[in-house]
C-alpha cells in the first residue's frame, strides 16, 4: 500500500496567493468557496475552488502550487477543471469519420427513396412549356428529383439571394435616374 506524499504547509496556506492567480484570468464573482486540496506525487499541491460560471456544473477553478527549497510558494499552473458528475463535452470525432458516417447514412436513404421515387418519375413538377420568364418564379424544390430542400448555392437561411439582388438593382437604377437629373438641368 502506498502512501500519500506530506503536503508542504506553507502550499496549503497559499490561498492567498491562489485566489490572487485567479483573479487574473477570471473575475473575483466566478471564484466560490474552497473546496478540496490535493496532493500531488511531486510535491505539487493543487488548491480547488467552487466554480461560480455559468454554464460548468460540476467544475472547480484548480491552482497548482509548489514550492522549491528555501523559496516562496509559487504558482505553476490555473485552470477550470471538471469534478466528479460534470458535464463535458462528447469525445472529439475527427471530421472524416463524421463524413463517411453522414455519406452512409445518405446512401441509405436515397436507396430506401428509390422504389418510391420511381412512381412519381412519370409525374414531373416542371412544365416544359413554361415561359422561360417564369424561371425566377422557380424555387429549388422545383428542380431537385427526390425533394429534398437544397437552396440555391448562394441561398443562406431560405434567403433568396436572387431576390435581394433584383432590389438592389432596382435601388441602383432608380439612384442613376436622380443622379442623372441632377446632373442634366432643364433649360426653363
Amino acid at each position: 500500500m502506498t502512501s500519500k506524499p506530506e503536503a508542504d504547509p506553507r502550499l496549503l496556506e497559499a490561498h492567498d496567493l491562489a485566489l490572487a492567480a485567479l483573479r487574473e484570468i477570471t473575475p473575483a464573482d466566478t471564484i466560490g468557496e474552497p473546496a478540496d486540496v490535493r496532493v500531488e506525487d511531486d510535491g505539487v499541491v493543487s488548491l480547488r475552488f467552487e466554480n461560480r460560471l455559468n454554464g460548468y456544473p460540476g467544475w472547480f477553478w484548480t491552482v497548482s502550487l509548489a514550492r522549491v527549497e528555501d523559496a516562496e510558494p509559487t504558482v505553476l499552473e490555473v485552470e477550470l477543471l471538471p469534478g466528479d458528475g460534470a458535464l463535458l463535452a462528447p469525445e472529439w470525432v475527427p471530421w472524416a469519420v463524421r463524413l463517411a458516417e453522414y455519406q452512409a447514412a445518405q446512401a441509405a436513404a436515397a436507396d430506401g427513396d428509390d422504389d418510391a421515387d420511381e412512381d412519381d418519375d412519370d409525374e414531373a413538377d416542371f412544365d416544359d412549356d413554361a415561359d422561360v420568364d417564369d424561371l425566377d418564379d422557380l424555387d429549388a424544390t422545383d428542380f431537385d428529383e427526390d425533394g429534398s430542400p437544397i437552396l440555391h448555392a448562394g441561398d443562406l437561411d431560405g434567403v433568396d439571394i436572387d431576390e435581394l439582388a433584383e432590389e438592389a438593382d432596382e435601388e441602383d437604377e432608380a439612384d442613376d435616374a436622380d443622379s442623372e437629373d441632377d446632373a442634366d438641368p432643364q433649360d426653363d
